[in-house]
């Protein structure tokens, strides 16, 4: 059995020449063989009773942590309404919960997503926007790139006015390791049509959004 169910798509969301063309994806044996190495690379016995079944939990873990591969977030917002009576001010979903992974030291990335676009047409129901953050998120990542990725879906599939997304996240390569400071929190926007040329439409997004700290 592949490590992944269905096609593997690439970092920007498509499936044709993306990594389930590029790589062989090894099947949960092997992925449970790899963790028991890792195991044993710390100075543990992962013939331990307690760690004797940790490398096939890993494996499902790991198939739910980067379920994000195996979705194509475009495919997320095919279904749109226009229902919306003309509606043309900002929506905005705020505090979506973000968890990813960092692809340097494949530690945690936790936060939130603030998604906002300004229709022309049409709408999208609030739970894809939802479930298109998570699907990006739930890959390797980089804040910058998670930030660009949603923005740019959301932007090219409903072609409206403007998006804007606003990532705060904490980054355990920096949290856990390294420095060890606690407490601190990267920010990351994507400012996209109307939002990227009005500053006085960003700063009145900023100002509704519940960020740990915020410039005056």
């Amino acid at each position: 059995m592949d490590f992944y169910e269905g096609d593997i798509a690439d970092q920007h969301g498509g499936h044709e020449g993306g990594l389930a063309a590029r790589i062989d994806r090894p099947g949960e044996m092997a992925v449970a063989e790899a963790v028991r190495t890792l195991i044993a690379a710390i100075g543990e016995d992962p013939d331990r009773e307690g760690l004797a079944d940790t490398p096939a939990r890993v494996a499902r873990a790991w198939r739910e942590w980067f379920a994000g591969y195996a979705i194509d977030p475009a495919m997320l917002l095919t279904r749109t309404f226009g229902e919306a009576d003309g509606y043309q001010d900002t929506i905005v979903l705020r505090s979506i919960p973000v968890i990813s992974t960092c692809e340097h030291h494949l530690a945690r990335i936790t936060g939130v997503a603030h998604v906002a676009y300004r229709p022309r047409d049409r709408v999208v129901g609030i739970s894809k926007l939802s479930r298109l953050v998570d699907a990006y998120a739930r890959r390797l990542q980089l804040q910058e790139r998670l930030t660009n990725q949603i923005a740019e879906t959301l932007n090219s599939a409903l072609e409206p006015r403007g998006v804007a997304v606003v990532i705060e996240a904490s980054h355990g390569c920096m949290t856990t390791r390294g420095v060890n400071q606690h407490g601190v929190s990267m920010v990351t926007q994507c400012w996209l049509g109307d939002f990227r040329d009005d500053p006085m439409l960003r700063r009145e997004l900023l100002d509704t959004l519940p960020l740990a700290r915020r410039e005056r």
